[in-house]
């Protein structure tokens, strides 16, 4: 398992040396995305509970006059959930799951800037003293003295989409 985590990092990264990300705070930790698959970061906006959706994807927005899922990945990450703040935003991002381009909204605690992480300062989540599943993680980016978390979001969407169809 741990060289498929190693594999998709490497797919991840390509061929550059580096990688433009959007960071975010959850929870009071920063995790990134990269710049390319965000579409808008967005004001909260109202929400329409889904009866029977798993928690962490269990409302939708209307974003442009689609209706997408917005999820709280916190939840995914075993993490508690919190109320909105006046920093709260969604991330509107397009990811590919099953092949299909797919636009999903993030619900964050704060959306600090694009920047540029080295992937040199890449390292892949520790297989032991995690508190997250590694393999919802793409990898660990230091940055001065801390480090930036880069969630595998088809990993997280596909395994919370496989368990909902299961049960």
């Amino acid at each position: 398992m741990m060289k498929t985590a190693v594999q998709q990092t490497t797919d991840q990264w390509g061929d550059k040396e580096e990688r433009e990300v959007l960071t975010f705070d959850l929870a009071g930790e920063t995790f990134a995305f990269d710049a390319t698959m965000v579409q808008e970061i967005l004001d909260l906006l109202p929400e329409t509970a889904v009866p029977g959706a798993r928690p962490f994807v269990g409302s939708v927005i209307n974003f442009r006059g689609k209706v997408i899922p917005l999820a709280d990945i916190r939840l995914a990450f075993g993490m508690a959930a919190t109320k909105p703040t006046i920093d709260s935003r969604i991330i509107v991002a397009e990811l590919e799951i099953e092949g299909e381009a797919t636009l999903v909204g993030v619900r964050t605690d704060k959306v600090h800037e694009v920047t540029t992480l080295s992937r040199a300062a890449r390292e892949n989540p520790p297989s032991i003293g995690m508190r997250w599943r590694a393999d919802y993680i793409d990898c660990l980016v230091k940055r001065g003295a801390d480090f930036v978390i880069i969630p595998n979001l088809n990993e997280i969407f596909s395994a919370k989409r496989d368990a909902a169809a299961a049960a």
